[in-house]
């Protein structure tokens, strides 16, 4: 069920993927999801590409814990972007989101993501020539930070998006060169919000659930999305969501978290070599010291394994004995 104050889950690539989207949207409290994004360049995706970033398309683009994924296109040719989301719409996606928000290197050099930004009439033209291939009943969405490096094309930016057909966007309240260093400027979502007749998501440095009422009280905005802070605090939506309702939001335990970290283990371990599935459980652990100090423990007791058996055999005795 879709809320009308929705909380919604940030694509983050390589932290966001589909057994983190499981994990945290069974833990609870999430309305949507956007995926990890999917590079356009001068070609058609085929169906492998966009299974590989979203199984979830083969359960009607939805988690096992039916929350909506939408999928995420990062690119810079409007004609390419047009075709992989008319591409995207026929194989029953239910809105494309549009990344001119990534502060990636790699990613900024060769003119996609935040780069865009310096371009408001980019901007525009890719809007529209996406809106103009996806059906009317299909969302088109952006996700966008406050500039490149300064906060002079904001509001043109993001009237940009509003004008050439954007349903709603969602605003990384930082630009490209502040990447995610501390604070967010919530007071410029407030602007953006006042300056578009489109709906505005409130995106950046939520933490905690006094984050998310102060980035809701400054924004004025009623949808948020959260990337890290419920990676760090995996209950976070939950929290909020109890919240909403009145009860009193109390934390999830470390004995609770282990039956799921053990989980998204199995999960990751199906999906990679066995070479690389420990970085993704350390990469996790290493977060979430931040909410838990029993992970730092657990992390630095894993720190040097590089086969997956042992993480397994011992991540499986925690969720036991939890």
């Amino acid at each position: 069920m879709q809320h009308a104050d929705p909380v919604i889950l940030a694509p983050m690539e390589g932290l966001v993927d589909p057994p983190m989207r499981d994990i945290l949207t069974r833990i609870g409290g999430i309305d949507r999801c956007v995926s990890e994004f999917i590079r356009v360049t001068d070609t058609a995706l085929n169906l492998a590409t966009v299974e590989r970033f979203i199984p979830e398309m083969h359960q009607g683009w939805k988690t096992a814990a039916g929350v909506e994924v939408r999928p995420q296109l990062l690119g810079s040719d409007p004609h390419w972007l047009a075709v992989n989301a008319a591409q995207l719409a026929s194989w029953g996606a239910p809105a494309v989101d549009l990344n001119f928000g990534c502060p990636a290197k790699t990613v900024n050099r060769h003119g996609g993501g935040a780069s865009l930004l310096r371009e408001p009439e980019v901007l525009a033209r890719i809007l529209a020539a996406v809106r103009a291939a996806t059906p009317a009943e299909i969302p088109v969405t952006a996700k966008m930070r406050l500039g490149y490096s300064d906060t002079s094309l904001t509001l043109d930016c993001a009237h940009a998006l509003a004008e050439s057909g954007a349903t709603e966007i969602a605003v990384h309240a930082r630009t490209k060169m502040e990447g995610y260093k501390p604070p967010a400027h919530w007071e410029w979502i407030a602007r953006i919000r006042e300056a578009v007749a489109v709906p505005v998501i409130a995106n950046g440095e939520v933490w905690t659930l006094e984050d998310y009422r102060r980035i809701r009280e400054l924004s004025g905005c009623s949808a948020v999305m959260i990337g890290r802070g419920l990676v760090v605090r995996p209950d976070l939506a939950q929290q909020i969501r109890r919240h909403h309702a009145g009860a009193t939001p109390g934390p999830m335990s470390w004995e609770q978290l282990q039956p799921w970290l053990a989980d998204f283990f199995v999960q990751t371990r199906a999906r990679m070599v066995d070479r690389h599935s420990p970085g993704r459980i350390k990469q996790w652990l290493s977060l979430l010291t931040r909410s838990y100090p029993q992970a730092q423990a657990l992390f630095d007791e894993l720190r040097r394994e590089t086969s997956p058996d042992p993480i397994s055999l011992r991540l499986l005795d925690t969720s036991t004995a939890a």
